[in-house]
C-alpha cells in the first residue's frame, strides 16, 4: 500500500503519541490546522465540518467521535475530513474543562447539585472517591465482566454502569449539547473569515508563480529562432 506506515508503532507507542505527540501538542496543533486550511472545499462546507467536529467533542461518545463528527458533518453538508480533524479539539489538555461544561450544564438542567469532585476538581478528595475515571473504569469492566458471563457461570452484574448512567452518561449527555452548540457555531464564524483569506492568498500565490513560469518559459517562435 502507499500510504502505509515503513515503520510500524507498537502499541504503547500509540497510545503514548494520543496523549502527547512527537513535538508535542502545539505542533500537532499548527498541523491539524495546516491540513484543515488546505482542503480544497469552500470555506463555508468546511467551517460547517469544524463545526459538527467541535460539537462531537462535547458528547460522552468516547471511542465513536469519528463516526458521529462525520455523521453530523453529512447532515450539515459539510465537509467530512474537516469533522474528523475538528475532534482534535477535544484531547488530554481540554477534557477536563469540556467535561466540567458538560456535566456541570447537564446537572444543572436535572436540578441536581454537582460535585467538582467527579472530574477531579477540588480539595480534600476522598480515596475511596469515584470520580470520572473510575466511572468509566466501572462502566467498561461491568461490560466485559458481563459479556464474559455469557460463557461462563459468573454472574451478570450492572450496578456499574447502572451507576455510570445516571451520575455520568446521561448529564454529559444532555449536558454536553448546548456548550457544545455553543462553541460549534463559534467555531464556524470564526472559521469562516480566516479560510477564506487563506484561501484567497493561496490563489494569489499560486497565480503569481504560473505567471512568473509563464514568463521564463520560451514561445514557440523564440524557440525556433
Amino acid at each position: 500500500m502507499v500510504f502505509k506506515r515503513r515503520d510500524r508503532r507498537p502499541i504503547w507507542r500509540i497510545v503514548v503519541d494520543f496523549f502527547y505527540p512527537r513535538g508535542g501538542w502545539t505542533r500537532a496543533a499548527h498541523y491539524v490546522k495546516h491540513r484543515i486550511r488546505r482542503l480544497p472545499d469552500t470555506p463555508e462546507k468546511i467551517s460547517r465540518g469544524i463545526a459538527a467536529g467541535v460539537f462531537t467533542t462535547f458528547t460522552p461518545f468516547y471511542g465513536l467521535h469519528f463516526v458521529i463528527a462525520a455523521g453530523l458533518s453529512l447532515l450539515m453538508r459539510g465537509n467530512v475530513f474537516a469533522s474528523l480533524l475538528a475532534t482534535f479539539f477535544g484531547n488530554p489538555l481540554t477534557y477536563i474543562p469540556i467535561g466540567y461544561a458538560s456535566l456541570g450544564t447537564g446537572y444543572l438542567l436535572l436540578g441536581r447539585p454537582f460535585d467538582a469532585k467527579l472530574i477531579g476538581i477540588g480539595e480534600d478528595i476522598p480515596e475511596d472517591f469515584c470520580a470520572l475515571g473510575c466511572q468509566f473504569g466501572n462502566a467498561f469492566s461491568d461490560l466485559w465482566h458481563n459479556f464474559m458471563a455469557m460463557f461462563t457461570p459468573a454472574t451478570a452484574d450492572w450496578h456499574g454502569l447502572i451507576d455510570f448512567y445516571h451520575e455520568v452518561f446521561y448529564p454529559y449527555m444532555i449536558g454536553g449539547i448546548i456548550p457544545g452548540l455553543i462553541c460549534g457555531t463559534v467555531a464556524y464564524y470564526f472559521a469562516v473569515p480566516l479560510i477564506t483569506a487563506y484561501q484567497k492568498r493561496r490563489k494569489k500565490a499560486l497565480r503569481a508563480k504560473l505567471e512568473q513560469l509563464t514568463k521564463k518559459t520560451p514561445s514557440a517562435d523564440d524557440a525556433g529562432q
